[in-house]
């Protein structure tokens, strides 16, 4: 793969390539692309979105929102470094128009959109509705699709939902969000379709990230920015493309330490015990007299965390360097975070929180109430779709199908966009929404 390529300014729909020197600096491309996702409504719904607890009402614990602006602000910082030491290896780039902040634009705003496909109730949300295919009245449709329609449905994956929302054509909207290819490449962590499953060992065949509905583009887009193409017997699989990895080790960062700490903040984690934790992390880096001058236990957990941060962002970025002509060949199997030297660290926060945050009693039971809500949803608005797809709609399902937005309540005529867009619909409702609507569906 080739820097050059890697940094495409296409955008779906161009005829003409966009070079970077032509670029205008006070509106530059990749930026643009961070502000079309801000401005998105599938982005301002992640502000009522899990990350930790679903359904919290305490004013301190992360959504889907503030987690994503926090990744984002990790990721520019990670690109920027990166960028920095590639435009002095490749001097080319800088004769080409290409600066340091580019990496770090194109990074954040990936970034900034790594969650904007999750389902409400975190990542259980995508489980129920793979469950509802795979165990649930959704059985119905296995044999009416092919087997990797099907394996879409059954592993629903909200990064492969997120591709769908950014750049799903709609009537009067071609290309979603029209963002840039390089945007989109480094938004991409797993770039292959859901068949085979896990196909190998390599990080970036842990999960799928496009859905059927989406691979003419996604292939247009792999093709334009040099992804070296793995996929065998017809099937669609690439590596990755290089600042994805930068990507994932901002959202790596984030999740290690801010969940932990949202932990602590619960109270889900004893204080003394969690910062025994941290401080093992930062050693090399802390302050004790500056520490041990801090009175209160959210001023030294602000502290540990801001070392925390810096520190992994420093490793992240000697792995990635240290690797980068093999990850330009395609061969680097890991998450930059696995090869760092603070992995055991890492590892024994984590264990930690999967203890004590992620499987309490607290998070479970609206875990588990999230299952229902997302089965009924589902049940409704897809008996009302295929009623109305064979036009014997009930009054109900009319009543259903006022609460669809329009391009969804629109006939299409294969099964497996109708379904997509159902599930894809219910993916997009915030916790409370969803809640609230399964609550008056029951009532009626």
């Amino acid at each position: 793969m080739h820097w050059e390529q890697l940094l495409s300014l296409k955008r779906f729909g161009d005829t003409k390539k966009r070079l970077r020197k032509k670029q205008d600096e006070t509106r530059l491309g990749f930026e643009v692309d961070y502000d079309r996702i801000i401005f998105s409504d599938s982005f301002r719904s992640l502000q009522d979105k899990t990350q930790v607890v679903p359904l919290s009402k305490t004013d301190f614990v992360h959504t889907r929102l503030t987690h994503s602006l926090e990744v984002s602000v990790v990721a520019r910082s990670l690109g920027r470094v990166v960028g920095e030491k590639m435009l002095k290896k490749y001097p080319n780039l800088s004769e080409q128009g290409y600066k340091m902040n580019d990496f770090g634009a194109i990074v954040a705003t990936a970034a900034l959109a790594h969650d904007i496909g999750n389902p409400p109730f975190g990542h259980n949300g995508e489980k129920a509705i793979g469950e509802y295919f795979k165990n649930g009245n959704g059985q119905k449709y296995k044999d009416q699709l092919t087997e990797k329609q099907w394996q879409d449905l059954i592993d629903f994956e909200g990064n492969a939902n997120g591709f769908k929302i950014l750049t799903e054509s709609k009537e009067g909207v071609e290309g979603g969000l029209r963002l840039s290819y390089a945007t989109l490449g480094a938004f991409i962590k797993y770039p292959k379709e859901s068949l085979p499953k896990k196909p190998t060992n390599q990080i970036a065949d842990k999960k799928f990230g496009i859905f059927q509905s989406e691979i003419p583009f996604f292939n247009n887009v792999a093709q334009e920015l040099g992804l070296i193409s793995t996929g065998k017997n017809g099937d669609v699989a690439y590596k990755r493309h290089p600042l994805a990895y930068l990507v994932e080790a901002a959202d790596d960062i984030c999740y290690t330490i801010i969940d932990f700490e949202d932990g602590i903040n619960l109270g889900l984690i004893e204080e003394e015990y969690a910062l025994e934790y941290l401080i093992k992390l930062v050693k090399d880096t802390i302050n004790s007299e500056k520490y041990h001058q801090l009175k209160y236990k959210k001023d030294r957990l602000s502290y540990l965390r801001a070392l925390a941060i810096g520190t992994l962002i420093n490793e992240a970025v000697a792995v990635f360097l240290e690797n980068e002509e093999i990850i330009l060949e395609g061969n680097y199997p890991y998450s930059l975070l696995e090869k760092c030297k603070y992995e055991a660290q890492i590892n024994d926060i984590i264990k930690l929180s999967i203890e004590k945050v992620y499987r309490s009693r607290e998070v479970v039971e609206k875990e588990l109430a999230g299952y229902s809500v997302i089965n009924n949803l589902l049940d409704v608005f897809l008996i009302a779709s295929d009623n109305n797809y064979r036009g014997n709609l009930t009054n109900y399902d009319k009543l259903i199908l006022h609460l669809l937005p329009e391009s969804i309540k629109e006939s299409k005529t294969k099964q497996y966009n109708r379904i997509l867009d159902i599930c894809g619909y219910v993916a997009s409702l915030t916790d409370g929404y969803a809640l609230q609507l399964y609550k008056k569906l029951k009532a009626s």
